[in-house]
């Protein structure tokens, strides 16, 4: 997934450098998309140059001197992305949370260590619900992303109203 946002920024921005592209997935907040990290991002960067999807457009020096690789898509890249968009735009995976796994046990465990986790999903679900809230609330997000982040923040409001149910007494016919 990390080649297809690469490839697709730098259809939207030629020539940006690396950082820049970097810096577009963190303020376009598409950590909600796929997990990535610093070293991951500039590992799909190098491995899509060797692919030779990108090339080096130019080099320039940044601010504090080092140097900034300037990017763009070559016509490979363009069908990589192709490739890419239909991979990734007919696949349908299921909703995976670390926490679904645990609730597997969750009858083995000591309730009120089991409360403890579910007070601890409360809050980290929270705590992306409002992350989700100020990425909505950029104004300049493209429609069909917004819709995405929404369809996010539903599904973690669901599952602040099942949270609210496990931390509720268990009856007999529960």
């Amino acid at each position: 997934m990390i080649p297809l946002l690469i490839l697709g920024l730098l259809k939207q921005f030629p020539g940006a450098h690396g950082y820049e592209l970097l810096a577009l997935m963190k303020e376009r907040h598409y950590k909600y998309i796929v997990n990535f990290t610093k070293g991951s991002f500039y590992y799909n960067l190098q491995q899509l140059e060797d692919k030779q999807c990108i090339r080096q457009k130019k080099v320039s020096q940044t601010e504090k001197g080092r140097e900034a690789h300037h990017y763009e898509i070559t016509p490979l890249g363009q069908k990589n992305f192709e490739d890419l968009m239909h991979k990734f735009g007919t696949k349908t995976d299921y909703i995976n949370l670390s926490f679904y796994g645990a609730m597997l046990f969750s009858d083995d465990f000591p309730p009120e260590q089991f409360n403890a986790l579910v007070k601890s999903q409360i809050a980290e679900t929270n705590k992306k619900i409002a992350l989700l809230d100020l990425s909505i609330d950029h104004h300049e997000l493209l429609p069909s992303f917004k819709k995405m982040l929404e369809n996010s923040r539903a599904h973690h409001r669901v599952n602040l109203e099942w949270f609210d149910t496990l931390l509720k007494p268990k009856t007999d016919n529960q």
